[in-house]
């Protein structure tokens, strides 16, 4: 894994509707769910905890700083307002460095050196990713920042390769179906015709028709991801659990 992640965040008294006022301010609310102790509602600088997330993702681990304390967290969900496309509120879950965790991990194609795409590509062929993230499993130092897979092997239609192709490091395990394909290569026309039949929704796992996955990793929340799922529960507000704040 790359460099190590950092962020500094202060405690937040602020709960419940009142967070909009944070945001205003340039402040995300967010909290640490801690191996079922008290969550801890904390808050962060817009532009650091932005910085933080397109650093580190779901599978990148995060050193916090909480005044004289400091976690180890991964992010679990980001929530994201569809307007302005900007962070609302981040939950972070603290792991144990000697203990094994789940995370997401980007999937990438490899090329040769001095290419910039497969054999297929370059040969006027279409090569569709149909995954973009496998779940693995590692102790948190271990976790890679990616997975890669090489795609010199996509040379004619119908070549693939799948999640048993990856090249996996020491120390981590894929939890993904081994067989679930993660790029394939179509010719070009048969793809065309395949979308017009599907009306531009084509599905994969037919030779005719496949879809990538183009989940981003920020996932839509509100704060009722601030009660500890599994742990003690908290309410900031009766209100704000049955009805996802607006701004």
């Amino acid at each position: 894994m790359s460099d190590t992640v950092t962020l500094e965040v202060a405690a937040r008294d602020t709960l419940g509707k009142a967070v909009k006022h944070l945001r205003k301010d340039g402040v995300v609310p967010a909290v640490i769910h801690d191996h079922g102790k008290e969550s801890v509602h904390i808050q962060a600088d817009f532009q650091a905890i932005t910085k933080v997330f397109h650093s580190a993702g779901r599978h990148h681990p995060v050193e916090l700083t909480l005044g004289n304390k400091k976690y180890t967290a991964l992010i679990r969900t980001v929530a994201i307002d569809p307007r302005l496309n900007t962070i609302t509120h981040v939950v972070f879950n603290a792991v144990s460095a000697n203990q094994t965790v789940e995370a997401d991990v980007p999937v990438l194609p490899r090329y040769a050196e001095g290419n910039e795409s497969s054999p297929a590509e370059r040969s006027g062929l279409i090569v569709l990713n149909q995954l973009e993230e496998v779940a693995v499993k590692a102790l948190p130092k271990n976790l890679p920042d990616q997975l890669f897979y090489d795609a010199e092997t996509l040379i004619a239609v119908g070549d693939h390769v799948t999640v048993a192709d990856l090249d996996v490091p020491a120390g981590v395990t894929v939890e993904t179906d081994p067989n679930h394909a993660l790029a394939t290569v179509f010719e070009p026309s048969a793809l065309a015709a395949a979308n017009d039949e599907a009306g531009g929704d084509a599905e994969a796992g037919d030779e005719s028709t496949v879809v990538a996955d183009t989940e981003s990793g920020a996932t839509e929340g509100t704060q009722a991801a601030e009660q500890r799922p599994g742990g003690k529960e908290e309410k900031e507000d009766a209100s704000q659990a049955k009805s996802p704040e607006k701004k």
